[in-house]
């Protein structure tokens, strides 16, 4: 069994801890560490059962359950505020999981890979379309808050009214590019499997359905109980830290949600598998822009929630500058320790910056 594997299942012993916390009273701080520690476990099991059932069902079916369930934990916490009203979290945790998957995500996978290896390699055509998506989808959360900027106000009604549109718009364009690369154009894709298949050549028995369906089904009632409670002591645990609404929502909530992946990510990058591991940051990134901030817009219209496409223009200035570094490292198909540093520093930056932003301390 490997450390990661071994961190995994010793963090699972939060769960409980958390819950026992909220029954009783132990505090919101002491809640809210617990629940995010206990999501971190939650969210590697469900990506483990994922990719079992995967394998059972096939590679068209199992590529789409990869893609419904590869952000599924960010999708729980993000509904679960929301429902909540914490509108603004769920808008910071958007722009930071587009961040945090470019910057440091990648960056760590570049830095931990280049280090063992001098040099690796990635398929560029693959880098460059993902680049493409990632730059509408840059767009497109730009545009409400520049319709915004640029007039002398728009109603909410008119903003949700747009977004939506604009949210429908991203969800046909996320199944597009799911149909590229599951069926039109498959054999980009297959680099990573074929690496995996050369060095397993032995059979190996097909996996449980039944018993990795009910992890799946367990993981997400789990990670659903866990984010009532992390979002329950969510305002009086940051206020005790003296956090703001923005910094919680873009550094904070994402790191949480994505722990698992990152993993991952840095994993299969130090066995020298980099498209493997750019596949899993970007593809991400891809899936919050593309799928995630839709569905929670378009949530928000049916909750009765002002979630909106129109963010704080400082987040937006974030997003671009990491899509821009990231497209810019990754154009050429190859990445080395010090472009993995660069990646980090610019999270790291950013990072200080919505720190210090002068946002109102506390969620509300």
């Amino acid at each position: 069994m490997s450390v990661k594997n071994i961190i995994f299942i010793g963090l699972l012993v939060f769960v409980p801890i958390s819950m026992a916390g909220h029954f009783l009273q132990w505090g919101s701080l002491t809640i809210f560490i617990t629940a995010c520690l206990g999501i971190i476990p939650l969210a590697a099991w469900m990506g483990i059962a994922t990719e079992e059932i995967a394998v059972v069902v096939g590679p068209n079916l199992g590529g789409l359950l990869n893609a419904t369930f590869g952000n599924a934990t960010e999708l729980i916490i993000a509904l679960v505020a929301l429902n909540a009203g914490f509108v603004s979290v769920v808008k910071a945790s958007i722009t930071g999981s587009i961040i945090s998957n470019l910057l440091l995500v990648l960056g760590f996978s570049m830095l931990l890979g280049g280090l063992r290896y001098k040099q690796q390699e990635f398929p560029p055509i693959v880098a460059r379309l993902n680049a493409s998506a990632m730059n509408l989808a840059a767009i497109a959360i730009l545009l409400p808050t520049a319709v915004d900027v640029t007039s002398s106000g728009i109603e909410e009604t008119r903003m949700q009214q747009l977004s939506s549109g604009v949210a429908i718009v991203l969800i046909l364009v996320y199944g597009l590019t799911l149909l590229f690369s599951m069926k039109t154009h498959a054999y980009l894709c297959e680099v990573g499997e074929a690496q995996q298949e050369d060095e397993d050549p032995t059979h190996t028995p097909k996996p449980n359905t039944l018993l990795w369906t009910g992890v799946l089904l367990v993981c997400t009632l789990l990670v659903a109980l866990e984010s009532e409670l992390l979002v329950d002591s969510l305002e009086e645990a940051t206020s005790m830290l003296g956090l703001t609404a923005l910094f919680t929502g873009v550094i904070v909530v994402p790191i949480i949600g994505n722990a698992a992946e990152h993993a991952t990510a840095v994993t299969v990058a130090m066995k020298n598998k980099m498209d493997l591991s750019v596949s899993v940051a970007v593809g991400s990134s891809l899936q919050i822009a593309l799928f995630v901030a839709p569905v929670l817009v378009l949530a928000g219209w049916v909750l009765g929630q002002p979630m909106d496409l129109n963010f704080n223009p400082f987040e937006l200035v974030a997003v671009t500058v990491s899509v821009l570094i990231a497209n810019s490292v990754s154009s050429d198909g190859r990445s080395d320790w010090l472009e993995g540093t660069l990646l980090l520093a610019t999270y790291l930056i950013l990072g200080l910056a919505f720190y210090f932003h002068p946002a109102i301390p506390g969620i509300g």
